[in-house]
């Protein structure tokens, strides 16, 4: 098997030494070639070149969601064929990886880089659904390119959270969970719109729901992980699914805080609920169009502001080692 491995050196959780006993390990088992991303969007660029490629076979990404989300795009630049594509394996090297968890892979590179070797001497492999964004036509965002995310997105404001942290991790903060959880109180205290949400959700046939802050598209469940303690806004979500939301409509002080709070004691079986909260399973298409610019993030990237998104959930459009 010939591979191409796309390894993030700022990967949070991996040193220059770990990440060379990963690799040796990798190339103990196939025909392996290793490069080191350079600059942003450079994993898109390597994984678009694999998918043209005839002879690779798979790409593995070594980091976190961020590369992965990059890697994906190249490997789906033209659209999704599994049975033709190299397929991926993720070896998680973030401070979050969600997308490695919720495919059941340990959040250690190292146990994940064994459960990668043996799923391949198996031949084990699954077929997982995406979700795809693009501008909305007849809107001043239909030009905008469209773009793959694998476990969630959001517009509003958990993509301003994103947006945050990403200013911090720019100044030379560390991305920490209490990194998030200080953006969090931050971009509450800083929302304009908390008590009159300026998003409206359509889908065909249906009618509109409006007057939304905050909308929660997920792929996959959970949605992400504090810590060690997953947290789930759409329990049902599944990769072998179309995509669901969880549209809230106020984000006061108490609504804030009983939704946060049924946020951490969320399970598989129950997310949160309640008069403000919308929760939408299995969709295959919709638009999201909000009154004002806001903030939109996929995969834990921030991506600037739209207003007018276009949301698709493609099953079987990638095939993953696992």
């Amino acid at each position: 098997m010939r591979a191409l491995l796309v390894v993030n050196p700022a990967a949070t959780t991996t040193s220059a030494r770990r990440r060379d006993v990963l690799i040796h390990a990798l190339a103990s088992e196939m025909k392996l070639e290793a490069v080191t991303t350079e600059y942003r969007g450079h994993a898109r660029d390597l994984g678009r070149q694999a998918a043209e490629s005839d002879d690779i076979d798979l790409v593995v990404a070594l980091g976190g969601d961020g590369t992965v989300n990059e890697v994906v795009n190249g490997l789906l630049h033209a659209g999704p064929a599994p049975d033709r594509l190299p397929g991926l394996a993720v070896v998680p090297g973030g401070s979050t990886n969600v997308f490695a968890r919720a495919l059941g892979l340990p959040n250690d590179p190292v146990e994940a880089t064994g459960a990668l070797l043996d799923a391949l001497r198996d031949r084990t492999e699954r077929v997982v659904g995406l979700g795809l964004t693009s501008g909305t036509p007849g809107t001043e965002d239909e030009a905008v390119p469209a773009r793959w995310f694998t476990f969630n997105a959001g517009l509003g404001f958990d993509a301003g959270v994103v947006g945050r942290v990403e200013q911090q991790r720019e100044r030379g903060k560390k991305s920490t969970h209490a990194l998030y959880v200080r953006q969090v109180v931050r971009q509450f205290l800083g929302e304009p719109n908390r008590r009159h949400g300026m998003i409206t959700l359509e889908q065909p046939g249906e009618d509109p729901i409006e007057d939304l802050v905050v909308a929660i598209i997920s792929n996959t469940s959970p949605w992400t992980y504090l810590g060690n303690r997953p947290m789930y806004t759409s329990p049902k979500a599944s990769f072998d699914t179309g995509i669901d939301v969880l549209g809230l409509s106020r984000l006061s002080t108490a609504a804030v805080a009983r939704y946060g709070t049924q946020l951490l004691t969320s399970s598989p079986e129950r997310g949160p609920q309640g008069r403000h909260a919308v929760s939408l399973h299995d969709l295959d298409q919709f638009t999201l169009h909000s009154k004002v610019p806001l903030p939109l993030q996929m995969d834990g990237d921030h991506l600037g502001l739209r207003t007018s998104v276009t949301f698709t959930g493609v099953r079987r459009a990638l095939r993953v080692i696992v």
